[in-house]
């Protein structure tokens, strides 16, 4: 289940009218429009707004043509100017003069749809706040991101929200009569979305004349309060959903965890005893090595089994002559570009020298000691890391699960490779067994990813 997809669909069905019910008996959202006008007016009267530009040509209520889309007939169409009592942006403190604390200051880095976000935020004095008095935030507001990568993002300021101010890259909008998590929910559609304006050729922004006249489905005030109550109820179905469904990514991903460890510590699959036992194997592989068939950390290592090193068994080679030259990355690439870290594929070259194609092999970062299994040509990011091939009388697929659970972690920043991580004991089972793991997980996994997927 896309939940995003889903949120949305209920907020475009929201401002259309067709999430709750219309009431006759409510009051139209005409009679609300023209005590939003009176109400502005009695603000401008008093001096604690100004009158803009457009309201002084006409106060008639404007007549909306080629509008978005049919809305109730208890509704009426109007533009963001005419609910506000105020659309402005802020300004950012002369030489970014902050403090260590007193009143907040709001930034683009602050403002989130689910809310305001207090990490890393700035302080600014009362001397400053005064300066920039007509920036202040009030209980209430929107506040919209409308520059840069994040614009479009909204928060509506809590009720109970004290004193703060916004940068020059955030927009406060103080809606009048509106019940404010309706308007949050109409700047969240994909109206407002399809509505908004970008200008710019470097830095893009939202201009105060291209949000001003977005247009705006008014319902009456008791329907507002009716679609916000629904929506909260949905979108807390979906919260439980998403949580659920995390829950649930949570309880695969500890499931395959569990799962190589008991591979690796013969409980997978069952033992075979005419299989031939791993200390032959690896007296093949390196007649001097130490091989033991039992030690401290496997005390119940099965029958047939025997422990080496990672070193008696492996081989590496630096990453050097495999090294990305360029990072002019694009999809229609052919080879890709690795680290062994969680990212793994960080994205795609079209050079067509130093491709690493002895295959399979694994990487293994030499810092975090993450690895990955490859068998794909690839080239890699950075010298941090080591090319292992193993035994061809090992199984790789096997060895790849030993160390995808096997981590070294320190507060020390240091290559672990040649110094620690190759000194580690591997346990190891007869070649059929190996083989018999091998398929096991692939074929657990493949269930477990299927079921990620559907989620």
């Amino acid at each position: 289940m896309d939940t995003k997809k889903l949120r949305q669909k209920i907020l475009d069905l929201a401002i259309r009218g067709k999430l709750v019910p219309q009431d006759p008996n409510d009051e139209p959202a005409s009679v609300l429009l023209e005590r939003i006008k009176a109400e502005k007016e009695r603000l401008i009267k008093e001096g604690k707004i100004k009158r803009s530009k457009k309201t002084t040509k006409t106060s008639d209520t404007p007549h909306y043509e080629n509008v978005p889309f049919e809305i109730p007939e208890n509704w009426v169409w109007t533009d963001i100017e005419n609910i506000c009592s105020k659309i402005g942006s802020g300004s950012t403190p002369r030489g970014s003069n902050y403090s260590s604390k007193g009143i907040p200051f709001f930034r683009s880095q602050n403002i989130y749809n689910n809310g305001l976000v207090y990490e890393d935020i700035k302080f600014i004095s009362e001397d400053i706040h005064q300066t920039m008095i007509g920036t202040e935030v009030l209980p209430n507001d929107l506040l919209l991101n409308i520059t840069g990568g994040s614009l479009g993002r909204c928060a509506i300021v809590p009720a109970n929200f004290q004193r703060g101010n916004v940068s020059q890259h955030v927009c406060i909008m103080r809606p009048i009569l509106i019940v404010s998590e309706y308007f949050h929910a109409f700047v969240l559609s994909s109206s407002f979305s399809k509505s908004i304006k970008i200008t710019g050729s470097g830095r893009e922004g939202l201009p105060k004349y291209n949000l001003e006249r977005i247009f705006f489905p008014l319902p009456p005030l008791t329907e507002q309060y009716r679609i916000v109550s629904e929506i909260e109820h949905w979108f807390a179905l979906i919260n439980q959903i998403e949580q659920d469904k995390l829950d649930l990514q949570e309880a695969i991903k500890q499931a395959k965890n569990k799962i190589l460890n008991i591979a690796i510590h013969g409980k997978l699959v069952p033992q075979e005893p005419s299989d031939e036992p791993a200390s032959e194997l690896l007296k093949r592989i390196n007649p001097k090595a130490e091989i033991t068939c039992d030690n401290a950390h496997y005390t119940q290592l099965p029958k047939g089994w025997a422990i080496c090193r990672l070193e008696q068994i492996t081989d590496y080679e630096q990453p050097t002559d495999y090294i990305v030259k360029s990072t002019d990355y694009d999809t229609s690439y052919s080879t890709p570009v690795l680290t062994a870290g969680k990212s793994f594929i960080i994205g795609y070259t079209n050079e067509t020298t130093g491709i690493y194609s002895n295959l399979p092999c694994i990487i293994f970062d030499d810092f975090t000691t993450d690895s990955k299994l490859v068998d794909f040509p690839f080239k890699v990011k950075s010298s941090a890391m080591k090319i292992l091939k193993v035994n061809q009388n090992i199984e790789i697929d096997y060895v790849a699960i030993f160390m995808s659970i096997t981590k070294l972690i320190s507060d020390t920043h240091k290559r672990y490779w040649i110094s620690e991580y190759s000194k580690l004991e591997i346990p190891i089972p007869p070649k059929k067994e190996q083989k018999r793991i091998v398929s096991a997980v692939h074929s657990i996994f493949v269930r477990l990813d299927m079921i990620m997927e559907s989620l």
